[in-house]
């Protein structure tokens, strides 16, 4: 399989931004990625998105704001109404002397949060695809201001989620959770994944009760040991079937299910997807360009 592809983007340290505006967009670009955020807007198309882990359809229009070094990529079929709008933006941005400022706490949050991908829809994608219709047509100082104004919106916005799955960047978790306990779980998680891990083994490591971890986790990171230790798995899965192409049955075995059964059941729920589906179209979007 063809590995992801590093884009090295057209920005100018002395650039604030830069705006594509592709009409009748072709969807040639292979899986990529590069060390800038990057806002892309797709209208009057439908075909599938991947971002992470995570495969999905999008249905004639799409909003997706993705980090630095996250893998990305549109599949869809291009007409004369198609069109693509992106906004790339260095990432120093976010560490940035006008970000420091309380006033831009928001939008700092936002930039993190888009580790893992985050998809805008409703009424909050119909007010920024209004503001980038109108910037793609602007020019001038003016610019900057509708620049902030798009990222505070996105920001605020509610109908807003993520879309690579939780173990894409447990980095995030450990810091949402700021809990020196939740980054030793977490770690040990993910350093013995592909064995069997139980809550009596978590409990010793942090000196806690079984009950008393299990509440603590929880709380902390809205879900519980055995969700998130599933989620790490098929992360990992979901890695390799993209990477690698050993069997699906090792793949299963080396990612910690005891069960081809169990983990295809356990795959298709996190994923929509079985792990043959995944890799089928995982390798429509890499090999077709």
């Amino acid at each position: 399989m063809s590995k992801v592809q590093r884009e090295v983007t057209p920005l100018d340290k002395e650039d604030l931004f830069i705006l594509l505006d592709h009409k009748h967009a072709k969807f040639d670009y292979p899986l990529h990625f590069h060390s800038d955020y990057e806002l892309n807007m797709v209208l009057n198309t439908s075909g599938k998105r991947i971002v992470g882990d995570t495969i999905e359809p999008f249905e004639n229009e799409d909003l997706v704001l993705v980090g630095p070094g996250l893998p990305h990529a549109w599949k869809a079929p291009s007409n004369v109404d198609t069109h693509v709008i992106t906004i790339q933006f260095q990432e120093a941005i976010n560490s940035s002397f006008l970000l420091e400022k309380r006033v831009f706490a928001p939008i700092r949050e936002l930039l993190e949060r888009s580790k893992r991908g985050i998809f805008f829809s409703g009424k909050s994608f119909s007010n920024i695809r209004q503001k980038l219709l109108l910037l793609s047509q602007s020019r001038g100082f003016n610019t900057s201001l509708e620049f902030f104004s798009i990222l505070n919106d996105l920001a605020t916005a509610q109908e807003q989620r993520l879309i690579a799955s939780p173990s894409y960047d447990s980095s995030l978790l450990m810091r949402d959770s700021r809990s020196r306990r939740i980054e030793k779980i977490c770690k040990h998680i993910e350093d013995n994944f592909s064995r069997e891990i139980t809550l009596v083994e978590i409990a010793e490591l942090v000196n806690m009760s079984e009950s008393a971890v299990s509440h603590f986790f929880k709380k902390r990171t809205s879900r519980t040991f055995i969700s998130y230790l599933t989620e790490v798995r098929i992360g990992y899965a979901a890695r390799l079937l993209a990477e690698t192409t050993q069997s699906i049955s090792d793949i299963c075995f080396q990612s910690g299910f005891e069960n081809l059964s169990n983990f295809n059941r356990t795959f298709k729920k996190h994923k929509h997807q079985t792990p043959s589906e995944y890799r089928i179209d995982l390798q429509k979007i890499i090999t077709k360009f």
